[in-house]
């Protein structure tokens, strides 16, 4: 079999400029995620606030913008007046989201700290479950006003004179959720949320505010919950958000690599529905998605049942990731940036030892799992503008998806360095894809590198000791008069760079 694809790229053609907080992050109180993750006092790269350096390093190679904090379903029951002062005074917490011990060693200032070492943006949480706009209205003065109120004054108190400066901002978290601490109707969060918007806004004019979508696509009141929290919400916020998960629970491959069609499908829905509304509000203003929760999970589902309650910190959501799971984040990637003209902020759920590409050992090393590389290549390559490629590619059908293309794939260029990207993956699980594709428009444009990861095993991980998935640059695309060639290997993910 010869299978053929055929794709045609005209840098006139542009989707929208990319957000850079599309490669945004997340960390949790959940699990090792801060302790033992970001924060390990005791391990022998710890700096003097005891963020362990080595973690820092490998997020700095992923070139994370902006970080989700401090939860997740953690934020539904967070006092974040627990987290700040003096550490030996914090009190321990029960964390009912997890059913863990919270000790607020690290919180709101420690955590601004750890994102500056990192150089990214932090995406703050606000507590909607047990709280509300007071709880609301005081963070965002404690982190964002100058001084000469209490909570701005407290701040400084606490060694801080300089406000955060925090711009983005989630009203709550998945409050469509039975499984939510304080879990509401849409029309009792979309009320809420619109008053606590105001009165965080009233504090701070310049924030961004992101109100709750649904928790998936498959919740029972998708769609109406969307429409219904913007009804009361659109005038008081930016954005919407999404989360979504995806699991090859049943081993079968050619459905779970499909599985980005569905992200598609919730991205195209999530707009229709935000335009839908600014169509009955008669508004000038275009609500924009932030799809701040997006991963694989399911591996340690079960794990995640055998775990002792109230423990400090245990082991929970540790997703050990395989080079199938890779492939599906490089396809949810390139979803992402298909839409970049309405999804503006993205955040991989989450960013270490939860669900995670990077992994650490208690005392030991830290290291990256398969899908750390597609997000890594996105994040540093992905930059510009994301243009309209006209696709053809052979497909096939699978138990939940017809007419899946073997292409999956989006173009990234970017004028000021006069590069592009072609970022592909090949689907077919035993066929070299041979890919021709028209780039006359980018006139004097030669390929520089082609990145590829692949795996002949396809439930391939990498470990603390050995890396067995990594990706390499022997790639086979080249430029020839306007037209560039690629074999793409089988089941592989492809970073094909070309440079004027």
């Amino acid at each position: 079999m010869n299978l053929k694809a055929k794709m045609t790229v005209d840098k006139e053609y542009k989707i929208g400029k990319i957000d850079e907080r599309i490669y945004g992050s997340f960390i949790e109180h959940l699990g090792r995620a801060v302790y033992e993750g970001i924060y390990e006092p005791d391990h022998p790269s710890a700096d003097e606030q005891g963020f362990r350096q080595d973690v820092i390093e490998m997020v700095r190679e992923l070139k994370v913008p902006l970080v989700r904090y401090p939860g997740g379903n953690f934020v539904s029951g967070y006092n974040w007046e627990d987290g700040v002062g003096p550490v030996a005074e914090r009190p321990r917490r029960l964390d009912l989201a997890w059913r863990t011990t919270e000790t607020n060693h690290i919180g709101t200032n420690e955590f601004m700290d750890w994102a500056k070492k990192i150089d990214a943006e932090v995406n703050m949480a606000v507590n909607l479950g047990t709280r509300g706009i007071d709880a609301a209205r005081n963070l965002v003065e404690y982190c964002n006003h100058t001084s000469g109120s209490y909570w701005s004054d407290l701040r400084i108190s606490h060694g801080y004179k300089d406000p955060h400066k925090i711009k983005t901002w989630c009203l709550g978290n998945e409050m469509d959720g039975p499984w939510q601490i304080g879990h509401k109707t849409a029309d009792e969060y979309g009320r809420l949320a619109a008053e606590t918007a105001k009165a965080m806004r009233w504090v701070d004019p310049s924030i961004e505010l992101v109100a709750c979508g649904s928790s998936n696509r498959r919740m029972p009141t998708f769609a109406e919950w969307e429409a219904t929290v913007l009804d009361h919400t659109y005038d008081h916020v930016d954005y919407i958000s999404l989360h979504t998960y995806y699991g090859n629970r049943d081993n079968d491959l050619g459905n779970y690599l499909a599985q980005s069609l569905d992200m598609d499908q919730f991205i195209y829905s999530v707009i229709s529905i935000a335009d839908y509304m600014k169509a009955k509000k008669r508004s000038k203003k275009t609500i924009n998605l932030s799809f701040d929760e997006w991963n694989v999970w399911f591996h340690s589902n079960e794990a995640d049942n055998k775990i002792e309650p109230w423990a400090v910190a245990p082991p929970q959501l540790e997703d050990i990731y395989t080079f199938e799971d890779a492939l599906l984040v490089g396809s949810m990637l390139i979803s992402m940036l298909k839409r970049a003209d309405r999804v503006k902020v993205a955040c991989l759920a989450q960013l270490v030892n939860v669900i995670a590409p990077i992994m650490t050992e208690k005392g030991g090393e830290a290291w990256k799992q398969p899908i750390f590389y597609p997000y890594m290549h996105a994040s540093v390559f992905g930059r510009g503008v994301a243009l309209h490629s006209i696709v053809s590619s052979p497909k096939y059908d699978s138990k939940d998806f017809t007419d899946v293309p073997y292409l999956d794939t989006v173009v990234v260029h970017d004028e000021e360095t006069e590069t592009a990207t072609i970022f592909a993956v090949n689907r077919h699980q035993t066929e070299t894809l041979y890919l021709e594709c028209d780039v006359r428009s980018l006139e004097g444009y030669k390929v520089v590198e082609h990145l590829v990861l692949e795996n002949d095993d396809v439930k391939a991980t990498n470990q603390v000791t050995r890396d067995n998935v990594v990706p390499h640059r022997n790639g086979t695309a080249k430029e020839d008069g306007g037209t560039v060639t690629a074999a793409l290997s089988k089941l592989s993910w492809n970073v094909i760079r070309l440079a004027k």
